[in-house]
């Protein structure tokens, strides 16, 4: 790997991208982690309450309901400016109740981060639909990297159209997590999971289409940058008290392109592994 000098170290060397693709759409700010923090509340369609569970199963507590729910949830996202077909397609086929606890199935499609355990959520639709929009925006990506599996949700996503899906997660309880949400909805054999840190990308893996990371550094690392293939993009969440998402291209094989994007709240990326 070249020891290219940190494409943010000096003045000039940030300069903006192209065009971000897919507009923000109308704002949403729920006071959590993992979500856009500003712009006016948008109408959100009232979620009917889900049937009481005949069995003790995530996928239980909404039961024929599902389907119908996505469906307004994708409308939603339409309606927010969200336009990549291959994205929409995908986050209609996954089954987002069953990657959240029982008890909060009948929220998972409302536009919100809900928590999953570990001091850690899983964002919220709009968050994942805009993130991965923008990554794969003008490419048809082969290999995408995901920092901060948590509960496997938005590695199920990518994988509906991304033929290899290499996702890290660094908390052991979430790893597991995501390993039985995986195969429960058969996405396990398209995603290649490791626990690990994510901060450290997965070199022997790389180079990569995209890279989408799912906590927010104060500093982009490095590592990521220089696992990115020329030509591909990296989105992720910058920044402490305030958090922006940035959009990285790599344009050569010592040269990026950063564009700063939405106000957002994630939680923070941490190196080394949590057992």
């Amino acid at each position: 790997m070249s020891k290219a000098r940190h494409p943010f170290d000096k003045p000039g060397r940030a300069a903006r991208g192209p065009s971000a693709g897919p507009g923000p759409g109308p704002g949403y700010s729920p006071a959590n982690s993992n979500t856009r923090i500003h712009g006016p509340r948008p109408f959100v369609p009232p979620v009917p309450a889900a049937p009481a569970p005949s069995v003790a199963s995530p996928s239980s507590n909404l039961g024929l309901n599902s389907d119908r729910l996505r469906a307004l949830m994708v409308q939603r996202l339409r309606e927010q400016g969200i336009g990549d077909a291959r994205v929409l397609a995908a986050m209609q086929a996954v089954a987002r109740h069953e990657f959240v606890d029982q008890g909060l199935a009948s929220r998972a499609y409302e536009d919100a981060a809900l928590p999953i355990g570990f001091g850690q959520t899983i964002s919220q639709p709009w968050v994942v639909a805009y993130m991965l929009s923008v990554m794969c925006q003008g490419r048809d990506p082969s290999r995408v990297l995901e920092v901060g599996a948590g509960c496997g949700y938005q590695a199920a996503v990518l994988a509906q159209f991304v033929p290899e899906v290499f996702a890290v997660e660094r908390v052991r309880g979430l790893y597991e997590q995501a390993r039985r949400n995986l195969a429960h909805a058969r996405a396990r054999g398209r995603v290649r999971l490791s626990f690990g840190d994510g901060m450290r990308g997965l070199a022997h893996h790389a180079p990569f289409d995209g890279i989408v990371v799912a906590a927010a550094g104060v500093k982009i690392p490095e590592t990521l940058l220089e696992q990115l293939a020329i030509g591909a993009r990296l989105i992720a969440p910058e920044g402490a008290s305030r958090q922006k998402l940035i959009l990285i291209e790599r344009t050569g094989p010592a040269s990026w392109r950063r564009q700063e994007l939405e106000d957002v709240r994630f939680v923070p990326l941490r190196p080394g592994t949590q057992p």
